[in-house]
């Protein structure tokens, strides 16, 4: 059930402030016992199903927020469709760079990106057309000083024109008065039944503002609109959002993807359409500059003794798994398949920092008692299985294996598929050339 105005009033309340933070740490198993501890001290009963359901919440978002989400006021829609630290601090250091001095958040939410945007330096504008939300981001962001919360529609936000100005959305995706069965409200996925619509996206972006939207990871490549660049991004190897950015936000318009890893301090990796080589004169460019001949897009028949590649899933869902083929010299297993092959025997192959990089020891038929039979020779126990480019069903393929706990080492098995036949690839992983 959504927070309504009520409960918002309650939690910022001194007795509701008070009441947040004695709370101990939130277990389900106590809950109830908890409850009727608060209510016996005379707390209203009210205000003590309104911290236990913060408490709850805040148990819930500290994977997906880690310690912020201690200080916020959180609802079970706004925390599912909340942004995530790391690429909320992304959008924002892509607004500073492009010299946007204030943010209009349309769509704001709990305020994740405001919060992101006002660490950044920059005055925020936050919109947000629920009433109860709207208060909640305004609770969260109280103590940054250039930030203002506004209850309204964004479209019916009057812009302002002029330098330094920049638009963000994130269209809310959910349908109201829809819920499943879990009481949750239901998600869409179409683009027409977003709040905002992608038409008022499209519509402020033609005005010629700078802006950025952030969309569910299932945005269409066709749909990617002229001149603007969608990103796909990934949290270690999650893909959580496609990014749309328009005019001076748009670093390479076109497709692209981001692969971000979180507390390692890994650098962010970009991946877009220029990193494609498809042109006959471009592939004898790189030959000559480092002595390898980048083989076009098409597909190669594994071996043996081959490397494989699997890109992560962020350049899978932004269609540039050509960029891998090319970075490696190698092929796509088959059309569609997600898999790069590569051949070293003629010289190194380079390492690539979004894909995982695997030795193939053998080549199977995609025929459970084949495989069986060459794991059991091998004295390959239990197995992980990775799959992309075939409809079989990793656990019915695991199940046909055979029980395989215990006896022999761990293997590795790729179902996937070439252009002639599916597939079975026993790998290992390959941490740098041979």
């Amino acid at each position: 059930m959504s927070a309504t105005l009520a409960d918002v009033e309650l939690l910022r309340s001194p007795a509701g402030r008070a009441l947040l933070a004695e709370l101990p740490p939130y277990d389900p198993a106590g809950a109830l016992s908890v409850a009727q501890r608060l209510r016996d001290a005379g707390h209203d009963a009210l205000l003590v199903a309104a911290v236990l359901t913060q408490a709850r919440l805040r148990a819930r978002a500290r994977a997906k927020l880690g310690d912020a989400a201690e200080r916020l006021l959180l609802t079970a829609d706004g925390l599912e469709q909340a942004t995530r630290p790391q690429l909320a601090a992304g959008h924002a250091a892509r607004f500073a760079a492009a010299g946007v001095h204030t943010v209009w958040d349309l769509g704001c939410g709990l305020g994740l990106d405001a919060l992101a945007f006002a660490d950044a330096g920059l005055a925020v504008r936050a919109v947000e057309a629920d009433a109860a939300t709207a208060a909640l981001a305004a609770e969260n962001l109280r103590d940054r000083p250039d930030v203002r919360v506004l209850h309204a529609r964004a479209q019916d936000v009057d812009l302002p024109a002029g330098p330094g100005v920049g638009v963000w959305f994130d269209p809310a995706r959910r349908l109201p008065g829809r819920t499943d069965s879990q009481g949750r409200t239901r998600r869409t996925f179409r683009l027409d039944q977003l709040e905002p619509g992608w038409d008022v996206v499209q519509g402020v972006a033609a005005s010629g503002l700078p802006v950025g939207a952030k969309l569910s990871p299932g945005f269409g490549h066709a749909q990617v609109p002229p001149g603007a660049e969608a990103q796909w991004v990934s949290l270690d190897g999650e893909v959580l959002e496609c990014a749309v950015w328009f005019g001076g936000l748009a670093a390479v318009p076109g497709r692209g993807a981001l692969v971000v890893r979180a507390g390692r301090g890994d650098p962010a990796h970009e991946v877009d359409e220029v990193d494609e080589v498809d042109e006959v004169d471009e592939i004898h460019e790189i030959h000559e500059v480092d002595g390898r001949g980048a083989r076009p897009p098409g597909s190669l028949a594994p071996r043996a003794g081959m490397l494989l590649f699997d890109p992560d899933r962020a350049v899978v869902r932004a269609g540039l798994v050509d960029a891998l083929a090319v970075a490696t010299g190698g092929a796509e297993l088959a059309p569609g398949s997600g898999y790069v092959v590569a051949d070293d025997a003629a010289g190194p192959v380079a390492q690539v920092p979004w894909a995982r990089r695997y030795r193939v020891l053998d080549v199977l038929p995609a025929k459970p008692k084949a495989v069986r039979a060459a794991l059991r020779a091998r004295g390959v126990g239990p197995v992980t299985i990775k799959k992309r480019g075939t409809p079989v069903d990793p656990d019915t393929f695991r199940a046909q294996l055979g029980r395989r706990s215990g006896a022999g080492n761990p293997g590795i098995l790729v179902l996937s598929s070439t252009p002639s036949s599916a597939v079975t690839l026993l790998v290992e992983p390959d941490g740098r050339p041979r």
